[in-house]
């Protein structure tokens, strides 16, 4: 078959039924798929090409393909003609719906310009309406006044007849005749006032008689109604008199028959045996409840919780009521017990008086909190028959009642005014802060009973003890002393024997205890960061109070108030007297015995318990005067003065216990023997380890240094163990120039002086290492040999030194008789006469040039900056300071007169 010419195409005929409904209008409609499509038309030509085995024969596709497009163009062109004809008609539709638009836009406002006009109209009758209104309730309030003014004139005129026919059969029209007359009454009787003319006075007579026999009535009503359970009629009574004169004394009577009252007439008899019992001791918790005033509050809350139902069902001023009714609560139930409380504290300490008041001020405060709860709103409604408030209108006043404006304060800050001045009496001015004051004095006082006899029989109490005094104590220290082996020294013995028959005791002896008291142990005068917690656990309770039943703007100076009581009591009382003891003892003990470190203690216990105590100050009592700049500088003032007596009197017992420490010290070094260093027997001389006065100065650091490490800590160690190892240095200085020395004796000194630094090393302060490192080598010049000290002194550690310095020291060596003349022939070969400074260096300078040093305590001068740098942030020793200073000018004594000029 000859395939078609180009551009020619089969007839639709040719087409397949199933492709032509492809090739239909409504094929288009839906959603259209060029691949479904085309896959649809050349379905059924795909399965006959698969059929037909031979090659593949493209025509039968492309006839089919090509009378689809001549189909599908014959539709675009008839959807053409009809979209142009759509366009055409909806352009018609569109130009007649804008026409049809414009003409209802002009019917619009047409029919607004008509509502317009409409509703000017209708605002020019309602002002009309308006002024007729007005005029019409100015008429009506005219004429209401002219038939009062009628009336009362009326009814006056038949009370100046003594006739009350007509007000009789008002009130017996039932409620509202009776309220008629309760206004009618009441303008009556104010207007019998005003009235002055003829025979007025028996007319008011008649109207205030009349008024009274109302009222009386109407109580009767309302207490026979009360008494039935009618609250109904109760509530026309209440308002039936709050017209006729605010209702008081309805209220009253209501009040005062109540059965709360009634009942609780008779006084509690019930106690709290445990709760009496513990009230006075102060180490018992406080308080919290107490039965009688537990159950009368829980009354109160169940009473006035039935109470607000019943006032507002039958009262019209519900909120005066109850305010009324709160206040006889508080004047009679609450006050009477708790006046019943107080009266059971006289007979007891303050602390039982204080705690009942804050006891029944917490439980109240709880109560009065939950009373808020209740808040009535204070509206007096206003009687129908008295709309237009006569008496106002006519007389030109006010027609106010007690209970129209009793109602202003609510039923809140009536309760919290009612719980002031429940606690006036008790709180008013300074009697509260004396009590608490007082209180805890007191409460000081005993417990520190025993501390401040022990204390008092030291006789240090009234002033530093007298001479005679502190002579008796020096011989009872003697007395007690006992030597390394245990035994009683010879002094000792003596001593004792001396007291014995002398009659003497020392001063803690010498007061006998008074009949009936405790014996005094030597445990009571100790100081105890226990006693001081206690204290500060009853003066953190005081200060609870002190918040709770203090106004706000009074805690500040009622803080200052009792942190004054509680520095005189932990400063004054108990710190002080302690440090002033120890120092007392240190200066009674005997110089010549061994000096005691229960002082170190006591400055440990110091420490603590102003770090303790400053603690309680800073976190608890300080805040509370944040309110009051002027209070809170005023309280940091006194109690930073108060830290720092205490801190100067630590000073003076460190101060006194170093000197203490040095002097016995140089006791011992001054009972080393002249031939210690220069023994005759060698054999005898080396069997021994250390002298004696090097075994007793080393035993004596020891002590020293355990008692300091244990109580002392930080730089307040370091600077009290500085103290003694530069003071005992400076001794040693001394020493070395006071002995011979010989070759063997030179041994037994370089034990003596390996034992001393041994002993200062375990102080473990470096500057001390130092200074006794430089002693050790001091004492190395008794050793070597005469030919080689020239050497020793000037190139090795000692080269620093100006040897002439080391003469002294030099001096005391056997040989120096031979060995001074080679060293002072060698000083003017190498010195040339230029003052015997040593040999010439390499530069012609000397050793005093090239070293800078003209004195032996220069080799010290670097330890000043540590000794001025260090401080005590706990408790500074401000006496350490001449101790310090006096480093050089010890050094600087150690040396001949003669060389005072030598380096200068």
């Amino acid at each position: 078959m000859e395939p078609l010419p180009r551009g020619a195409s089969l007839p639709a005929r040719a087409l397949e039924p199933s492709v032509q409904e492809h090739l239909r209008l409504e094929a288009f409609e839906g959603k259209f798929d060029v691949k479904d499509f085309v896959g649809a038309i050349s379905e059924k030509l795909i399965v006959q090409s698969k059929e037909d085995p031979g090659p593949f024969d493209p025509k039968p596709f492309i006839r089919t393909f090509e009378a689809a497009v001549d189909k599908l163009i014959a539709v675009r062109k008839d959807v053409q003609a009809k979209t142009e004809q759509m366009e055409k008609s909806v352009r018609v539709a569109e130009r007649d719906y804008s026409k049809k638009m414009a003409e209802l836009n002009r019917g619009f406002e047409a029919v607004g310009q008509s509502f317009s006009g409409m509703e000017t109209k209708m605002n020019e009758v309602g002002r009309t309406a308006i002024r007729i209104g007005e005029q019409m309730e100015s008429v009506h309030q005219q004429r209401q006044r002219a038939q009062a003014a009628y009336d009362l004139i009326d009814y006056y005129g038949q009370f100046a007849k003594d006739d009350t026919t007509r007000i009789d059969a008002l009130k017996k029209e039932g409620k509202e005749g009776r309220r008629k007359v309760a206004v009618l009454l009441r303008r009556l009787a104010t207007v019998a006032k005003e009235v002055d003319l003829p025979h007025s006075d028996k007319t008011r007579e008649n109207i205030d008689r009349y008024c009274e026999k109302f009222e009386k009535d109407m109580l009767h009503l309302f207490d026979r109604a009360y008494r039935r359970g009618d609250p109904k009629m109760m509530h026309h009574c209440a308002q039936t008199l709050l017209d006729f004169n605010g209702g008081a004394s309805c209220v009253q009577v209501y009040v005062n028959q109540h059965d709360f009252f009634i009942n609780r007439v008779a006084e509690s008899t019930a106690i709290d045996d445990q709760l009496w019992g513990e009230l006075p001791d102060p180490d018992a918790t406080p308080p919290v409840s107490e039965s009688g005033l537990q159950s009368l509050f829980a009354e109160i809350r169940t009473t006035v919780g039935q109470e607000a139902q019943i006032v507002q069902a039958v009262f019209p001023n519900p909120a005066y009521v109850m305010q009324v009714f709160l206040q006889r609560v508080f004047a009679q139930s609450i006050q009477h017990h708790l006046e019943q409380l107080i009266a059971r504290t006289t007979t007891m300490p303050d602390l039982a008086f204080l705690r009942i008041l804050q006891l029944v001020h917490q439980q109240t405060s709880v109560l009065v909190e939950d009373l808020k709860a209740y808040e009535l709103p204070s509206v007096v409604p206003r009687s129908p028959v008295d709309a237009s408030e006569f008496d106002r209108a006519v007389k030109g006043m006010p027609a106010a009642t007690a209970a129209n404006t009793a109602t202003a304060a609510t039923i809140s800050t009536m309760l919290e005014t009612a719980m002031e001045e429940l606690f006036v009496p008790y709180t008013e001015g300074q009697r509260y802060l004396e009590k608490e004051s007082r209180s805890l004095s007191e409460l000081y006082a005993n417990y520190l009973t025993k501390f401040s006899r022990y204390h008092e029989r030291t006789g240090v109490k009234g002033g530093k003890s007298s001479m005679f005094g502190r002579m008796v104590d020096q011989l009872s220290a003697a007395a007690s002393t006992t030597s390394t082996s245990g035994s009683s020294t010879t002094s000792a013995q003596a001593a004792a024997a001396l007291m014995r028959f002398g009659g003497l005791s020392s001063s803690t002896d010498r007061a006998p205890d008074t009949p009936g008291q405790d014996p005094i142990r030597e445990e009571d005068g100790q100081l105890s960061v226990e006693v001081v917690e206690k204290m500060l656990k009853w003066h953190a309770e005081a200060i609870g109070r002190c918040v709770e039943l203090s106004p706000s703007s009074d805690v500040p100076k009622h803080t200052f108030a009792l942190l004054r009581v509680l520095s005189a009591a932990i400063a004054n009382s108990y710190i002080e007297p302690a440090i002033e003891t120890a120092q007392a003892r240190l200066e009674a003990a005997d110089s010549k015995s061994e000096p005691s470190m229960q002082p170190l203690t006591v400055l440990r216990e110091v420490d603590l318990i102003c770090h303790l105590w400053q603690r309680y100050v800073t976190m608890a009592l300080l805040p509370l005067a944040s309110s009051s700049v002027t209070v809170r500088r005023e309280m940091v003032i006194f109690n930073n003065q108060a830290v720092s007596r205490i801190e100067g009197g630590a000073n003076q017992v460190t101060q006194k216990l170093t000197d203490s420490i040095i002097t016995w010290l140089s006791a011992q070094l001054a009972k080393q023997k002249r031939t210690d260093f220069k023994p005759r027997n060698d054999d005898l001389s080396f069997a021994r380890v250390n002298t004696e006065p090097c075994v007793a100065c080393c035993d004596m650091l020891e002590k020293v240094r355990d008692a300091a490490k244990a109580n002392l800590s930080g730089k307040n160690l370091e600077v009290f163990l500085t103290e003694v190892g530069v003071a005992f240095h400076s001794l040693l200085l001394e020493h070395l120039k006071k002995f011979p020395v010989s070759d063997t004796g030179g041994l037994m000194l370089a034990k003596d002086l390996r034992s001393y630094q041994d002993t200062i090393d375990t102080f473990s302060i470096p500057s001390l290492h130092e200074r006794f490192e430089f002693i050790r080598q001091l004492g190395n010049v008794f050793l070597v040999r005469p030919e080689i000290l020239k050497s020793y002194i000037t190139e090795g550690y000692l080269g620093r030194i100006d040897s002439n310095l080391l003469r002294p020291y030099l001096a005391q060596r056997v040989d120096w008789g031979q060995a001074e003349k080679g060293f002072n022939d060698a000083s003017d070969v190498g010195g040339g006469g230029g003052g015997g400074a040593g040999a010439q260096g390499p530069e012609g300078k000397g050793v005093r040039d090239r070293f800078g040093m003209g004195r032996l305590s220069m080799i010290m001068k670097d330890l000043e900056p540590l000794r001025e740098q260090i401080s005590m942030p706990s408790m500074p020793m401000h006496g350490m300071s001449h101790i310090a200073g006096n480093i050089a000018s010890s050094l600087a004594s150690a040396r001949p007169s003669r060389f005072s000029n030598v380096g200068s």
